[in-house]
């Protein structure tokens, strides 16, 4: 049960930070997009493979934590571009 309200949590976090990376919008915003619509779908078939092997519930939520601490990582991180020297 912990796991799942942590889930919960936590999945917040990432939606904060995608909604603020869409608003910017450009093609950074595009690759988001395209990005989390493939995770989703790649989620989705690894979590009925792993239903069909006989994982718990617990075991999913806890793959889906783990993802979702990747995405805070990735998407709290600052980027600078690079200028061209002339």
């Amino acid at each position: 049960m912990l796991n799942w309200m942590l889930l919960a949590l936590e999945s917040n976090r990432v939606i904060k930070l995608r909604i603020a990376k869409l608003m910017r919008g450009g093609k950074a915003a595009q690759r988001e997009t395209h990005r989390m619509v493939s995770e989703k779908m790649l989620a989705a078939a690894k979590t009925g493979t792993s239903l069909m092997a006989g994982a718990s519930a617990d075991q999913i939520v806890e793959h889906y934590r783990r993802k979702v601490a990747a995405n805070v990582k990735r998407l709290s991180q600052t980027r600078t571009r690079k200028r061209k020297s002339r």
